[in-house]
């Protein structure tokens, strides 16, 4: 993997999406370096560490960081989520406090879950890229600002970052896509050991508000916040709230205050 890192003060780890790389986190990073040590992570397969071939297997990743990087608050946007949340469970001496940037510890509905997409999403993705990987990623990009407020604005700052490292590599992608149709980690949220603040946007077509609504309900100490005008990519479409946020959380974990 590869991190950068930026700031001073109190540590903040940044986990990017599906296909994307930690630079889209810009618009955060640049409200927040003044206030925090932020470490942007490039997971394998994307972005700096494209011809990494270590597997995108959350445990192991989650492992390796927490072993690499100083103690911090994690803050995992979309699939990057699930690398940040299985950190918190497996490593809490090491997690200071979780921030799930519209992200779900189940990303697909059934199993008394309506809080998803379709079962067939994930796979039919992974068949499109085999047809068309620039149009499926491109495709990808379309959906996550669909929905949002600045949706054409999201859209273009999508298509002018998303490749700006290279393009990922197809065997991350499709590992990603696996994870995001068969990963469920409800079951593991009521022993969460460490507060958590789950954000997302209204708009958003790809993880349902409610999703992490619901989420927050099973987890111990954990808070809601939903974004109105915001789709799959807050931190672009309304980054002064998703930073607002992120500041009085972090400040709230220094306190020792429950989210």
């Amino acid at each position: 993997m590869h991190i950068e890192t930026t700031g001073h003060g109190p540590g903040l780890i940044l986990i990017h999406g599906w296909a994307m790389h930690g630079g889209l986190f810009a618009p955060l990073v640049e409200r927040l370096r003044d206030r925090f040590t932020l470490h942007a992570v490039d997971l394998p397969g994307h972005g700096h560490a494209a011809t990494s071939d270590t597997p995108l297997e959350p445990k192991r990743l989650a492992a390796e960081l927490a072993d690499r990087l100083p103690d911090a608050v994690w803050l995992g946007w979309s699939l990057g989520g699930q690398v940040a949340l299985r950190a918190a469970l497996d490593h809490p001496s090491h997690v200071r406090g979780l921030v799930m940037l519209a992200s779900s510890p189940r990303f697909v509905r059934g199993d008394g879950w309506p809080h998803g997409v379709s079962s067939t999403l994930f796979r039919d993705f992974g068949e499109a890229l085999e047809r068309d990987f620039r149009g499926t990623l491109d495709g990808f990009l379309a959906l996550e600002a669909l929905g949002s407020a600045s949706a054409q604005v999201e859209l273009r700052k999508l298509r002018a970052q998303a490749f700006e490292r290279g393009e990922p590599s197809p065997r991350a992608l499709q590992e990603g896509l696996v994870l995001l149709d068969e990963m469920d980690l409800r079951d593991e949220l009521p022993r969460l050991q460490v507060p958590s603040l789950w954000l997302s946007g209204r708009r958003d077509r790809l993880v349902p508000a409610g999703a992490m609504a619901a989420s927050a309900a099973l987890a111990p100490g954990a808070r809601s916040v939903v974004i109105d005008e915001a789709g799959h990519a807050p931190f672009l479409g309304a980054a002064n709230t998703v930073a607002a946020e992120v500041i009085g959380f972090m400040r709230q974990v220094a306190d020792g205050v429950e989210a």
